[in-house]
């Protein structure tokens, strides 16, 4: 803690009180958004948790498929068959706000699935791969969403501790040592002040 360097006024005195006030409302309110900031990182850092199992799990059943696919056909055929898909998948992205922090929110529209492959040339597992890689996207939009909140929300939530820091163990401490060194100093005058006063009471009463 440091004193500030004020003159110890009681115009001085009545504004430190004031900024005091408001650093302590403001970290009130600071701290209030740290604790939600920390509630809605540790959610989501959960749910991220539990898509990046979800992704790991489709993409293994994914790429089984896939290589029994390539077992069937060759590799060379099944690429050619991969060239003949026509699907459209739209990602959209818009935002969504919490304490102020912009997140991104990823929503996957997938077209219905439809027969994509001629009778001969292919096999089951070529359609099995492909509806499986069609069901990822929405677990990849949605663990892409999570772990991009998850970030945004630790660096905000970094920010407000700094702050919250700040507040706590160097502002208000120097504008309460100050405040009360400068009653103090008034204190000390007021009773310097009765004294002297006194002293010229008690000669002139001599008189």
């Amino acid at each position: 803690m440091a004193k500030l360097n004020i003159a110890p006024t009681k115009s001085s005195l009545l504004s430190l009180k004031q900024q005091l006030a408001f650093a302590e409302e403001g970290y009130d309110l600071l701290e209030q958004k740290r604790q939600i900031l920390i509630f809605e990182l540790m959610s989501r850092l959960n749910r991220a948790r539990d898509a990046e199992t979800k992704v790991a799990e489709a993409f293994k059943r994914a790429f089984a498929a896939m290589h029994e696919a390539t077992l069937d056909l060759g590799s060379a055929a099944l690429d050619r068959a991969a060239l003949g898909v026509r699907m459209e998948q739209q990602v959209r992205l818009s935002d969504q706000h919490l304490m102020g922090l912009r997140i991104p929110r990823v929503t996957v529209q997938t077209e219905t699935l439809s027969v994509q492959f001629g009778v001969g040339g292919t096999s089951a597992h070529t359609d099995e791969a492909l509806r499986c890689f069609v069901e990822m996207l929405p677990l990849l939009a949605e663990l892409a969403e999570l772990e991009n909140a998850v970030l945004r929300l630790a660096r905000e939530l970094r920010k407000t501790q700094r702050r919250c820091n700040a507040l706590s163990k160097i502002f208000i401490p120097d504008y309460r040592e100050t405040i009360g060194y400068i009653m103090g100093a008034l204190e000390e005058r007021e009773r310097e002040s009765f004294i002297i006063l006194k002293m010229i009471r008690d000669r002139l009463g001599d008189r």
